[in-house]
Parts: C-alpha cells; sequence; structure tokens
C-alpha cells in the first residue's frame, strides 16, 4: 500500500526543486531581460546550487528522477505563470498540465519507484 505520506513528501520535494529552478532561470530573464540589479546572479548561483542538491535526495536513477521532475516541473511552470505572471491560464494549459502531472505520478508510483 502507498504511504500518502511519502507520496507527498515525494512530490512536495519535486516542487521545491523546481522553484528553485525557476527561480535560477526567472533572475537572469530579470537581469537581462529587465535590466535588473546585476546583484541578481548571487540568488540565481544560490537557487541553481538548492536545485541541483535537491535533485540529489532523491533514492533513485538520476533518469527516472529526471523523467519524473519534469512532470512536476511544468506543472509548478503554470503555478508560476498564474501566480507570479498573472496570466490566464487556458484550458490548453489545464489539460497539458494534468497530463504530464499524471504521468509524472505514473513514474513516482511504479513498484520499484521512490515511496515504496
Amino acid at each position: 500500500m502507498i504511504e500518502i505520506q511519502k507520496l507527498f513528501g515525494t512530490v512536495g520535494l519535486f516542487i521545491l526543486t523546481a522553484v528553485a529552478e525557476i527561480l535560477g532561470c526567472y533572475f537572469p530573464y530579470l537581469i537581462l531581460k529587465e535590466g535588473k540589479s546585476a546583484w541578481l546572479w548571487l540568488p540565481t548561483i544560490l537557487s541553481l546550487s538548492v536545485f541541483v542538491w535537491l535533485l540529489t535526495l532523491h533514492p533513485t536513477a538520476s533518469g527516472r528522477i529526471y523523467a519524473s521532475y519534469g512532470g512536476i516541473y511544468i506543472f509548478t511552470a503554470l503555478l508560476w505563470l498564474r501566480y507570479v505572471d498573472k496570466v490566464q491560464l487556458t484550458v490548453w494549459d489545464f489539460i497539458g498540465g494534468l497530463i504530464v502531472l499524471v504521468g509524472a505520478l505514473v513514474i513516482i508510483l511504479q513498484p520499484q519507484s521512490f515511496i515504496r
């Protein structure tokens, strides 16, 4: 039987990882596209370092981590689009987000998976 607490812990860790990666890409975007302070390179380095470290916390093969993380990342990026960029999500965004989230959960929940 799947332990719900472990499932939420795994998905939560992926969401934290996605936020760290998104921030690591968002800061340079602000610097290069919007002319913000070059001091934002410091949190960029920190965010991307945290991102890499968080990926190492999953107890499975790296390829499986990257594959399942990709779905969680897309889902998190859509939340970023809605709540940070303040862009209304379309039906296509919802459908695509649901598809990749289900795909990630299939990988995460397989018998030799992250949470067993």
